[in-house]
């Protein structure tokens, strides 16, 4: 796909090799646009490729559309993605709610907020419910009107919204299967697919979102939304849930998106002595059809599966049934391996989904962590080749790899650096404060301690506010005042590969 070209066959790796030659006559088509405010209709075609997923290849569904734009068109979008990008961090205009398509932000940010949010309502005693919103082909329904007057209304001027009036309009696409194409269709609604500028505005469109929930906290990643709050009992929450779904509901209506009401759940939030006292542990939220929503005890969020005590069972769970198969096949080839291949194959195959969101369930009961310690171990017996009695220690040592809970150590203590310069959202910024602010200065950063909440609930104490504080403090003053990032990796590995992890089972 990386060098597939758009519907007027020229590869960006031909401009790219050309660029000596053809940059000033580039500069100037796109200036030309700029200023007049149009977009030749070719940049405005794309070529859709079906690309098979899995399954019955007869089935349309088993089929995921890659949308290809002429790579003209998508150097004019870069030009303009940068000047708008800039307007609105420097105006401040999109919601500290929204983490997707924004530099320092991600899915795992995302999910430290709201988890934290969640097991701090816990030590408050609360219950917490939540509404996960889905919503249907939201990229692909959005109402060119209502953007254009968005755009306008976040202060972008006559001339440029005529440009992006020529954007959003006259656009078509074809599909592209071997050498056969379809007849050209209009595409009336939605933002363009593949292109630089969808996402963003996209994040434009659905930004005023959180201003409808007055009572409770919007927390987005592109258009994964969940509503959440936290109250003392359930009738209080389901009142307060109701109100702002409501209004949910109305602001959907009246942007033109649609919303899958079927798979549009609830999900209910405690300590398991307080989830254990309700006689009916869920949630009922109407709709506007007079349905009502299903409550769920168990749901993917972001990648993650969250659970009403957030044990993170269910994850960990989940995790393992997935990668021991994976393990298994590695295993019924392992002859046709060398173990630099081995050791290859499983960092960059099998690790990955042990990793992420490692930072938010590595506070797990130790039942449940001990799954992983013993996948991971079986990981390094394939690299290594070792028999059962071999000790984990031995082998991690020869390895030259950290302990699971070493790598969270080092992810969550990357996360408490990035802080330090601004480098984390805000939302998560504002939960590592100094323990003594008078000595917060960039000088000694990172040799700032930071203050530690006085959590009760052990649950509590799962919570990035509580576990990120605690890691750093403990850290060595010759990692903490590293002077880079880089330097803090390496220093910080040097020292995590030195601890003994002889508290884990082999």
């Amino acid at each position: 796909m990386k060098y597939q070209s758009g519907p007027d066959q020229i590869p960006a790796m031909l401009l790219k090799i050309s660029a000596p030659a053809i940059a000033k006559p580039v500069a100037t088509l796109i200036n030309e646009s700029l200023a007049t405010g149009y977009i030749p209709i070719l940049w405005k075609t794309a070529r859709v490729v079906p690309i098979h997923k899995s399954g019955d290849n007869t089935l349309v569904s088993n089929y995921r559309p890659i949308s290809l734009l002429p790579v003209m068109s998508k150097i004019l979008e870069k030009c303009v993605y940068t000047q708008l990008r800039d307007y609105y961090q420097y105006q401040n205009y999109l919601t500290p709610d929204q983490s997707g398509f924004r530099p320092n932000h991600s899915t795992t940010t995302a999910l430290l907020k709201v988890c934290n949010d969640i097991q701090a309502g816990m030590e408050q005693g609360n219950l917490t419910g939540a509404i996960f919103l889905d919503f249907a082909k939201a990229f692909d329904t959005v109402d060119h009107g209502i953007l254009l007057q968005k755009l306008k209304n976040s202060g972008i001027g006559d001339s440029t919204l005529t440009w992006f009036q020529s954007y959003v309009s006259d656009r078509s696409q074809f599909v592209s299967i071997s050498d056969s194409t379809s007849l050209p269709l209009p595409v009336t609604c939605g933002v363009p697919q593949g292109s630089i500028l969808g996402p963003l505005l996209f994040t434009i469109f659905i930004n005023d979102l959180p201003n409808v929930c007055k009572a409770s906290t919007v927390h987005m990643y592109a258009d994964d939304t969940v509503i959440y709050t936290s109250k003392p009992n359930l009738p209080q929450l389901e009142a307060v849930l109701q109100e702002e779904f409501t209004g949910v509901e109305k602001w959907i209506a009246n942007n033109k998106l649609f919303l899958n009401t079927d798979k549009t759940v609830t999900m209910l939030f405690g300590t398991a002595p307080k989830l254990h006292k309700l006689q009916t542990p869920h949630l009922c939220v109407g709709t506007k059809s007079n349905g009502t929503l299903t409550t769920v005890t168990s749901l993917k969020y972001l990648g993650m599966w969250l659970d009403p005590n957030l044990s993170f069972g269910p994850h960990i769970e989940k995790l393992s049934s997935k990668l021991y198969p994976k393990l298994g096949a590695l295993y019924r080839n392992k002859s046709c391996l060398s173990p630099a291949v081995r050791k290859q194959i499983v960092q960059q195959m099998l690790m990955p989904a042990i990793e992420y969101g490692d930072v938010v369930y590595a506070a797990a009961p130790q039942t449940h962590l001990q799954k992983l310690t013993t996948l991971y171990n079986s990981f390094c017996r394939f690299v290594l080749q070792c028999n059962y009695m071999t000790h984990h220690c031995d082998m991690l040592k020869e390895l030259n790899w950290p302990s699971l809970d070493s790598r969270c150590t080092f992810h969550l203590s990357n996360l408490v650096f990035k802080s330090f310069s601004g480098k984390l959202p805000p939302y998560l910024n504002m939960l590592l404060p100094p323990a003594v602010p008078s000595s917060y200065n960039l000088r000694s950063r990172t040799s700032t301690l930071l203050a530690i909440p006085q959590y009760k609930k052990k649950m509590a104490r799962s919570a990035f506010s509580y576990r990120a504080p605690q890691i750093w403090n403990n850290l060595p003053d010759a990692v903490k005042s590293s002077p880079s990032l880089k330097s803090l990796k390496s220093s910080l590995l040097a020292y995590l590969n030195t601890k003994c992890t002889c508290k884990h089972v082999t």
